[in-house]
């Protein structure tokens, strides 16, 4: 089975799809970025039930409630250790994860942030690879997923990863 790789620019809380995922640290705390808006908007109860599911290895994933958002849950990927700090090896394992949990709930849409490029400092253009890849590897084992979507926040994460959808489906 295939599905549908759609690259948007927006607010990941407002994402058109039934689950959204939070780019974490292994212990589920949600201080700014990414997990900060997601908890602003969702509660801090998603916080208190993803604290309880950690710690786990960098690049597990775990789900939790979506609190007051509108969406089935939310995706926690522990994108990066207690230190902070991320890797393609992490942001990889860590996109798998996600997308077998989305398999595993029977979830047919998915909203991904940029992995690891906010506090976690990993450059944009490595991360839009590392994430395409793993998304585009991960096709042929979906059996439930039909859309996957990165939702990115500023215009250049948005470019990066459209630019890097584009080069993979017209490669030179």
């Amino acid at each position: 089975m295939s599905y549908e790789i759609e690259i948007v620019r927006g607010d990941i809380t407002r994402a058109d799809t039934e689950v959204i995922v939070n780019a974490a640290n292994n212990h589920f705390w949600m201080g700014s970025g990414v997990a900060g808006a997601i908890k602003a908007a969702g509660g801090e109860i998603i916080e208190k039930e993803a604290v309880k599911k950690g710690p786990v290895m960098p690049g597990e994933a775990v789900h939790t409630t979506a609190g007051k958002l509108p969406f089935k849950m939310v995706i926690h990927a522990a994108v990066m250790g207690q230190d902070l700090h991320t890797s393609d090896k992490y942001i990889r394992q860590a996109t798998i994860s996600c997308l077998n949990l989305a398999e595993k709930l029977n979830i047919e849409s998915i909203a991904f942030p940029a992995f690891g490029t906010g506090v976690g400092g990993f450059p944009m253009k490595a991360c839009a690879h590392v994430m395409l890849d793993a998304v585009r590897g991960y096709q042929p084992l979906a059996k439930n997923i039909r859309r996957v979507q990165f939702c990115l926040f500023d215009e250049y994460g948005h470019s990066v990863f459209r630019e890097t959808l584009y080069k993979k489906d017209h490669p030179a």
